[in-house]
């Protein structure tokens, strides 16, 4: 059997959260690594071996942001060049804002805020088509 090509790879995982606060505000980290370092998006990271990607993307909020969260829908299945990432709803149930991981800053912003920051490619129009106006 000849080995996979870089064509033929499998993506890799991804999970984020779309998490708004009381006032309707979107939690958005500024990514430290690459794909995307230096640039505004929702929590999350890659899916580990044996996790689902709801755990995942809880995991991945309380890495990046300090914040507990609990996981509602999931709104949609984006993919990314070689990534798949699954978006879901979150409410924070606990914890304090802190940027960590590989998360340089956080902030609560609406989006006419959003639209003025050095966002990851079509974040905008992927909030949009999830319903997130």
């Amino acid at each position: 059997m000849a080995p996979l090509g870089d064509a033929e790879k499998p993506p890799v995982v991804c999970a984020g959260a779309v998490i708004r606060d009381r006032a309707g505000r979107l939690l958005l980290v500024r990514r430290g690594r690459e794909p995307g370092a230096g640039r505004w998006s929702l929590p999350g990271g890659r899916v580990e071996p044996g996790e689902t990607p709801a755990a995942a993307a809880a995991r991945e909020v309380a890495e990046e942001t300090g914040l507990a969260v609990e996981i509602g829908e999931l709104l949609a299945t984006v993919p990314i060049g070689s990534y798949v990432v699954h978006d879901f709803a979150a409410t924070v149930v606990g914890g304090a804002l802190r940027a960590g991981d590989d998360a340089t800053e956080v902030r609560w912003c609406s989006l006419e805020d959003a639209q003025l920051l050095p966002l990851t490619d079509n974040l905008l129009d992927e909030l949009r088509r999830m319903g997130v106006t």
